[in-house]
């Protein structure tokens, strides 16, 4: 990361999932690589800019499809289609995302998942204070 301190949005999803969102492309690297758990869920944008989205498992129980949306619509308001009425937003297991040697920052392959279709909105999370130097990714974890 070239020495500069990530910069990730942490959010409080209803039902208490926790949510990251980078801001940058190097920042996108760092929690896709660094922060993300095999067992998390991975979103980002279709064919747009946009945050590498983090939601972050629980050892007790599988997000609902209700969760897995809102994270999704997480992720499209941090890309370039926040705008957009409807957002293809690609979801996976952490585990099938990885970052290919030599590729620019924020650049990944996704050997699994789906698209969920979302409207861009995060009024129904909140977004928490930062905790410590990647504004909560490491607490509350595992």
């Amino acid at each position: 990361m070239s020495g500069s301190k990530p910069r990730i949005i942490t959010y409080e999803l209803p039902d208490g999932w926790t949510v990251f969102a980078g801001t940058t492309d190097a920042d996108n690297d760092y929690l896709t690589t660094e922060i993300a758990e095999p067992d998390d869920w991975w979103f980002h944008a279709d064919k747009v800019p946009g945050s590498h989205v983090i939601l972050r498992a629980r050892p007790t129980g599988e997000p609902s499809r209700e969760t897995l949306r809102q994270a999704a619509a997480v992720a499209a308001y941090h890309s370039k289609a926040r705008n957009a009425g409807s957002v293809p937003v690609h979801c996976a297991r952490a585990r099938h995302v990885t970052k290919p040697r030599g590729v620019k920052a924020g650049t990944v392959n996704v050997s699994r998942g789906s698209v969920l279709k979302v409207r861009p909105d995060i009024s129904f999370a909140t977004r928490l204070r930062p905790t410590n130097k990647t504004e909560g990714a490491d607490a509350g974890g595992r």
